[in-house]
């Protein structure tokens, strides 16, 4: 390059000329010079025609031709310094080729050559640049002085598209503005353009001083008694050219002030500061104030509130915390006056409002839709502006811990001190108290200027801050406040003046957003309070509920017959859905039966919208129908919406069955499901909670079925598994999965997961065969989960094979899906009775078998023979996490990848089996005889119960591995006797059973229970518990069971599969306790029957209460166990409360606890805790209780925490919890913890519990 020359350097220029030009836009769009360099910088990763432009492609060549030898020369080195070595990637290569080429001689020379060539450039295009810059500055002038004076209007002052103008300031710039002044027009017209002009060109640090000088100004002007500032009581005419010319002047002040924070960050504080601090003392200017307001003359805070009604400039003010500082500083250190002046004119405004009766206060003809266009303002409506200001202000003060700091604020003529609360309950009794708005019956005004409407926008911003709202809202006096109107309606009264059906529902939003909030909730369940004994009144969730039903029971005659009725009940229906549709809410709301009314509601909406008459064409009358039958049809939607918010907690689930409205709620559900639309407006994470919720009871399976719900989830399935991509173009290959379940299909896998809980398989697959086709259609798509068992799960033969297009990825999938279902036992018998799953397997498997030869036969090890194995071993062993060894599903590294024996035939290999569990010997222990000893009988029965308890929470504490085998055995039948024997331990009455073996031996047991006799007989020999024999001896005790209960059964019709009949799953429960006594068939009869007197056994013992006649009649028609309305629904009360992370990452989930909770109590905690475990959450619940049930799961989640929280994030959180067993929990460890639990909810738990058998109807 010492050879640079003219030629050259008009090539560069050139070159950087293009380049300039091609980015021209971007560098004039970027704020500062800051960033102009930054966009220069990455301009290779934001611009696609970077290595095109020709000075790229000039330095590229120059460094290839300077450097090109000596890179080349050093990747040859590194590569063969590298052979012997293990192999580098290509970064480490990149990099250090990289380091020794900017290190290295030649670099540096080339770069010090580089960069004297291109100051040569530069220079010479900025010297260029000067000379056509002025001479291109003397053409503008002339052209300037030809143009007509137009360039600036009579509304310069209306500035506020140019301030996202860039700000462009060079000499001369000032002189060409003021020559393009008129000189005909007035000079302070002129001046006015002026400014205008400046604040827009001027570079930043002169706008402030423009800005300073024009608010000093201002503050003078409004001092000087010689100026002409209207009085309150004329009014303002905006007519007039005075008041045109001030309001011109606040105008532009006002537009500068919204603008300004949107660079102000950019420059020193001092900057901001100043602006700051000119504005606030402009707006603090007050006037001499004369003994009769109606001579007040006008502050700037008029004219401001005049030109920003919503004072917009003091929102942007506060947004950002670098300019939020400096004003809530200087507001309390010198301008705290502007805030009691705006708390002063919200209370005058009250006053005014209560003063002034019903309509006779002033027309507000602005705010109200009046859009006559008008040129005066009276002082009552100068007043209201003032108002709206104030409010919009001050709402926005009090997001702010800071702002909120500002008070309690001292009023004159006011001795008590306004504090936030106070101000929160005028803004309260400002929704009703003030004038009403004609009746909306068009879409809501975009600028609506109410009062009530101004006040509920600023309840709401506050509402949406936490942190403000339980600080502001969240308190008795201010819920009383909200609630006052609804005092009144009830008693008949008329305190409230103004209480319009808008106020109502503006009053309605706002309970529904404090309900929405734990803390808003919990304030309106309970009150301050909460831990008192008596309340002096009802809290506000009562009152709400109370005001609710009288509406839907149209028992308020105040609203008969308005349009608004409907939208007030919808609004405050609302509010009782956010309590109902939470467990604890929904016993507070219980008393009031609101499903009872909504659902009855509902009915009546739906007769009328079947009777609209269809509309004629070209009838006068088809507007007014078609009106008409759309807000019918609409609030009926409301109110399905309504009721299928009960399905969201286990008890609010059982209600809404017993309404009726089952089905099409959940034909609601779907339809706007298949819309994509949010379920509720309320719900943040979709229908998952819901759908987990009514799959978990028979006729809610029932119900997604017939809504079609079912049957889209496969369709959606089976499109992602099995289609291709319609708007995918062929030449663009689908990627193969990487995961055993793809990405695109882990959705509908979970969703499904979701779906099939026991209850819903036995109504959707019970006693139904497999199509089993000889031929199956390519075209021919699963509609229910009888196709998704036959194509993807159940693949026993060659037609079922072909139909498949990926046939490894969606057998896998069939396979996943069968192993988390099939964790939940009952449905792994009811699979294994109907459709031989576990033959179907072994037979796939032997078909994988590659023979090597003769004598040696070789599994071939591939993603379908693993996942085989793993659901083989997971369907035919039982054990707890120390008990059995489940196969991994991944391949390990090494020569030998799978380890672990498969199988293709009986009996399984015993690898999977714990050695140290098989082999161990429960012997008797010898503290057993010192166990015994502390329950000896006492005189008192009561006494000697709790001594039992005490003892037996000591033991587990203390030495909980006594308490298993032989002497638990003699504990629980000694303590159940004794129970049973006590009046007032007997929940219910005692029935006389005199069968024998032979009355019992020749009926017969269903497949299911069948298959569970085998399965449980296998378990205890393994465990050492059971012998041979035992399989007649359970099969005798459970016919036994089936005799002894159906006595108490109550005969009931229904379509429900799950109701006809014997209980449809098998009774783990009697298994269980079969192998705690050991196998003696006359022990565990004998216990059953006086253990059944107890309230244990309705939730211990399942099939205790299979239609039995001692629960409501709509209770058993409905399906539902007691486990899952009482016992799950506490477990998610309390979980809630407990371990809320828990409870949100279910909900995040899209899963409900009250499903797994179910299935693991339903089958005894089999296959998820140790058998020592087992034994000990049945004596617990014995011993202490019922209500340890829910104790110990809350324990359980307490313990899982960590591993819920982890799989949240990787979303299978069903998938674990229904498949990996409980690691490392310990009934005894958690005892403490239960106890703890117990004194703080016993009393709720135990007390609901007890009313089972009149349950709420």
């Amino acid at each position: 390059m010492a050879h640079f020359s003219g030629e050259d350097e008009v090539m560069l220029q050139a070159m950087l000329r293009q380049l300039f030009q091609s980015v021209k836009e971007k560098i004039t769009g970027a704020p500062s010079l800051e960033c102009a360099e930054e966009i220069l910088l990455h301009l290779e990763e934001t611009d696609e025609n970077f290595h095109n432009y020709e000075f790229v492609k000039y330095l590229r060549q120059h460094i290839c031709n300077t450097l090109g030898s000596m890179i080349e020369e050093e990747m040859e080195k590194w590569t063969s310094d590298q052979n012997q070595a293990e192999e580098s990637g290509y970064d480490t290569v990149v990099q250090h080729v990289t380091k020794r080429t900017q290190e290295s001689k030649e670099y540096k020379e080339m770069m010090h050559s580089l960069k004297n060539i291109m100051m040569v450039v530069v220079e010479s295009m900025i010297n260029k640049f000067e000379e056509d810059e002025m001479r291109s500055q003397e053409r503008q002038k002339k052209i300037q002085k030809e143009k007509s004076n137009s360039y600036c209007t009579d509304n310069c002052s209306d500035s506020d598209s140019s301030f996202n103008q860039s700000y462009k300031f060079c000499q001369g710039k000032l002189q060409l503005i003021l020559d393009q002044l008129d000189p005909g027009q007035p000079k302070e017209d002129r001046i006015l353009k002026f400014y205008a002009q400046t604040f827009t060109l001027s570079p930043l640090h002169m706008t402030k001083e423009i800005y300073t000088s024009l608010a000093k100004y201002l503050k003078l002007y409004f001092l000087s008694r010689e100026n002409y500032i209207p009085t309150l009581s004329a009014g303002i005419d905006i007519s007039n050219p005075n008041v045109i010319s001030l309001l011109k002047k606040v105008r532009l002040l006002n537009e500068y002030q919204k603008e300004a924070p949107s660079f102000w960050i950019r420059h020193p504080e001092k900057y901001m500061e100043e602006i700051v601090e000119n504005t606030l003392s402009l707006l603090a200017v007050k006037h001499d104030q004369s003994h009769l307001v109606s001579q007040k003359i006008l502050d700037p805070v008029y004219f401001f509130a005049l030109v920003d009604t919503k004072a917009v400039w003091f929102k942007k003010w506060m947004h950002a915390y670098y300019s939020r500082t400096a004003v809530l500083r200087l507001l309390e250190k010198k301008y705290k006056s502007l805030i009691t002046t705006a708390v002063q004119q919200c209370v005058q405004y009250f006053e005014l409002c209560e003063a002034m009766k019903a309509d006779e206060i002033l027309g507000h003809s602005k705010h109200c839709g009046n859009k006559q266009k008008t040129f005066y303002y009276s002082g009552q409506e100068l007043q209201y502006i003032y108002f709206i200001h104030s409010l919009c202000l001050l709402g926005r003060l009090l997001i702010y811990t800071q702002g909120r700091r500002l008070f309690p604020i001292k009023l004159k003529n006011r001795k008590d001190l306004v504090s936030l609360t106070d101000l929160l309950v005028l803004f309260t009794q400002l929704i009703y108290y003030s004038p009403s708005c004609p009746k909306m019956t068009s879409a809501a005004h975009l600028d609506n200027y109410s009062p009530a409407s101004m006040v509920t926008e600023v309840l709401r911003i506050l509402c949406d801050q936490k942190e403000c709202a339980i600080e502001c809202l969240y308190n008795n006096t201010v819920i009383e406040a909200l609630l006052q109107p609804i005092h009144n309606l009830m008693k008949g009264a008329k305190t409230a003046p103004n209480c319009s059906e808008t106020a109502l529902i503006h009053i309605a939003d706002i309970l529904a957003r404090i309900a929405s909030v734990e803390e808003g909730l919990t304030l309106l369940l309970y009150g301050e309070n909460m831990n008192s004994s008596e309340e002096k009144s009802p809290t506000g969730a009562h009152i709400i509920a109370q005001f609710s039903k009288k509406l839907l029971d149209e028992d308020i005659s105040i609203f008969s017959g308005s349009e608004m009725l409907p939208v007030v009940k919808g609004a405050f229906i609302s509010v009782c859905r956010q309590i109902y549709g939470t467990c604890e809410g929904l016993q507070v709301l219980i008393p009031y039966s609101l499903h009872e009314s909504i659902a009855k509601a509902w009915k009546k909406t739906s007769l009328l919208s079947e009777r609209i008459p269809t509309p004629v064409k070209g009838s006068d009358s088809v507007s007014s129908v078609s009106q008409e039958s759309q807000n019918i049809m609409a609030w009926e939607e409301n109110l399905l919406d309504d009721l299928l918010n009960f399905a969201a907690t286990p008890k609010g689930l059982l209600f809404l069955q017993r309404t009726g409205a089952i089905n099409e709620c959940v034909m609601f559900m779907f339809n706007r499901y298949a819309k994509k639309l949010q379920i509720s407006r309320h719900k943040k994470f979709g229908c998952g909670v819901l759908v987990a919720q009514v799959a978990s009871t028979a006729a809610g399976a029932i119900a997604l079925q017939s809504s079609g719900f079912i049957n889209a989830l496969i369709t959606e399935l089976w499109a992602n598994l099995e289609c291709g991509r319609d708007d995918v173009r062929v030449t663009h290959p689908r990627s193969t999965p990487v995961d055993p379940i793809d990405r695109s299909c882990q959705k509908s896998f979970l969703a499904l997961v979701n779906l099939l809980p026991y209850p819903a398989v036995y109504e959707l697959v019970g006693n139904q065969d497999l199509p089993n086709k000889a031929e199956y259609s390519l075209r021919e798509v699963p509609t229910c989960v009888i196709d998704i068992i036959d194509r993807l799960t159940i693949l026993n033969s060659e037609a079922k094979i072909r139909s498949l297009f990926n046939y490894e990825q969606s057998h896998i999938f069939g396979l996943r899906l069968l192993s988390v279902v099939c964790c939940d036992l009952d449905t792994l018998l009811l699979l294994e009775a109907q459709y031989q799953v576990s033959e179907t397997l072994l037979n796939a498997q032997e078909e994988n078998i590659l023979e090597t030869s003769e004598s040696h036969r070789d599994f071939i090890i591939d993603g379908l023979s693993v996942e085989r194995n793993h659901v083989l071993v997971r369907i035919n062993f039982i054990g707890g996490p120390m008990e059995r060894i489940l196969p991994p599903r991944v391949l390990e590294k090494g020569d030998d990848p799978y380890p672990w024996p498969m199988f293709s035939s009986y009996p399984l290999p015993n690898c999977y089996l714990s050695e140290v569990t098989r082999n161990a010997d429960l012997k008797q222990d010898s503290d057993l005889g010192k166990l015994l000893l502390c329950f000896k009988m006492s005189d008192k029965q009561t006494e000697w119960i709790e001594n039992c308890r005490r003892q037996f929470c000591k033991m587990m504490k203390a030495k909980p591995d006594i308490l298993s085998g032989s002497a638990l055995l003699e504990l629980l039948e000694k303590f159940v006797l004794h129970l049973s024997e006590s009046p007032s331990e007997c929940y219910f009455p005692s029935v006389e059973y005199t069968a024998t073996d032979a009355n019992v031996k020749n009926e017969s047991l269903s497949s299911v229970q069948q298959l569970g006799i085998k399965m449980t007989v296998r378990y205890g020999k393994f465990l050492n518990l059971l012998k041979d024999s035992a399989e007649n001896d359970l099969t005798l005790v459970l016919k036994h069971c089936e005799r002894f209960l159906k006595q108490q059964q109550a005969p009931v019709k229904s379509s429900l599969l799950c109701l006809q009949g014997t209980y449809a799953g098998h009774d783990w429960f009697v298994s269980s306790l079969f192998m705690i006594m050991l196998g003696d068939k006359e022990k565990t009869l004998r216990f059953l029957q006086q253990f059944s007197r107890l309230l244990t056994s309705a939730f211990l013992w399942l099939p205790r209460l299979h239609v039995s006649r001692y629960l409501a009649t709509d209770t058993i028609e409905s399906g539902i166990h007691p486990v899952y309305f009482c016992s799950t629904h506490y477990i998610e009360m309390l979980l809630k409360v407990e371990v809320p992370l828990v409870f949100s990452a279910f909900h995040m989930s899209g899963f409900a606890p009250s499903q797994i909770c179910l299935q693991w109590i339903t089958q005894c905690f089999w296959n998820y805790l140790d058998w020592i475990e087992i034994c000990h959450y049945i004596a617990t619940c014995v011993f202490l209780g019922p209500d340890y049930q829910v104790y110990l799961c809350i324990a359980i989640f307490k313990h899982l925490q960590q591993d819920i929280l982890q799989h949240t994030q990787t979303q299978d959180l069903q998938v674990f919890l229904k498949e990996e067993a409980l690691h490392g929990f310990r009934v005894s460890d958690y005892l403490e913890y239960m106890e703890i639990l117990e004194q703080n909810y016993r009393p709720v738990v135990l007390r609901d519990m007890r009313n089972i058998r009149v349950q709420s109807t």
